[in-house]
């Protein structure tokens, strides 16, 4: 049996209660090695196989030998394991012997979105600017889709510091579409203790050197619709 499931943040407010039922009964806890820190000290005495970035294949991979030799298994992703994680690939390459349960967590865009206010009352889309598995110019074409319709748009591995030049770029897209006083918000680490958070707008995001953005932040940039009151991000529906 192969549990794959979302940790939230990594702290046990932001986990679901069928997640952590979930990890309960696992045997053994794969997953990417900042993420195992993140749940150690909630199951001190379980069994961690802890791996590096870019080592996806192979977890996948040693939770389907574990699982055939009658392990129960867990394979931890961030947020919502079906989100960005690690559902995807696991279902991949699973035979249709393994029995497998893909267990959902609360997104990054959720945990931001409320330490924000309520910036996706509306429609929005999701991007990661990692280019890693995903080419710039797709990346690119796809930013300038949530552009023209007008989502409000929420950015998933904004920068590094191999990938600043790509936010910037980013950044300049939007501004053709978007104005510059659009509310925008950026939360770094949302739902840990490091937790901190800002509201701005997409003329400030520009400076997003002196903003330090990195790979640990989440972007959310508004729409048409959007509003900053009483220092909270929101998006009107239009009730």
């Amino acid at each position: 049996m192969i549990y794959v499931i979302g940790i939230g943040s990594g702290s046990k407010k932001s986990m679901t209660l069928e997640a952590l039922e979930a990890l309960e009964k696992c045997e053994i806890i794969l997953g990417y090695k900042k993420y195992i820190e993140l749940i150690k000290n909630i199951y001190p005495k379980k069994l961690f196989k802890e791996y590096s970035m870019r080592q996806e294949k192979q977890r996948c991979e040693d939770a389907l030998k574990l699982s055939n030799e009658n392990k129960i298994v867990g394979i931890i992703s961030s947020g919502d394991s079906g989100i960005y994680g690690m559902a995807g690939l696991m279902l991949e390459i699973a035979d249709e012997k393994t029995e497998i349960k893909i267990i959902p967590g609360i997104s990054a865009s959720s945990i931001c979105a409320g330490i924000l206010g309520a910036p996706l009352m509306n429609d929005y889309g999701v991007i990661s600017l990692s280019d890693l598995l995903t080419s710039w110019e797709v990346i690119e074409r796809r930013l300038r889709a949530l552009c023209e319709g007008d989502f409000v748009i929420c950015i998933f591995n904004p920068s590094s510091k191999k990938r600043f030049e790509k936010f910037k770029r980013a950044c300049e897209i939007i501004l053709e579409y978007k104005d510059r006083k659009t509310p925008c918000g950026i939360v770094r680490n949302g739902g840990r203790e490091s937790e901190n958070s800002k509201i701005i707008t997409l003329n400030e995001l520009q400076d997003f050197e002196k903003l330090e953005i990195d790979m640990f932040c989440t972007v959310i940039i508004g729409n048409s619709q959007s509003i900053i009151k009483n220092g909270k991000f929101i998006t009107r529906r239009g009730y």
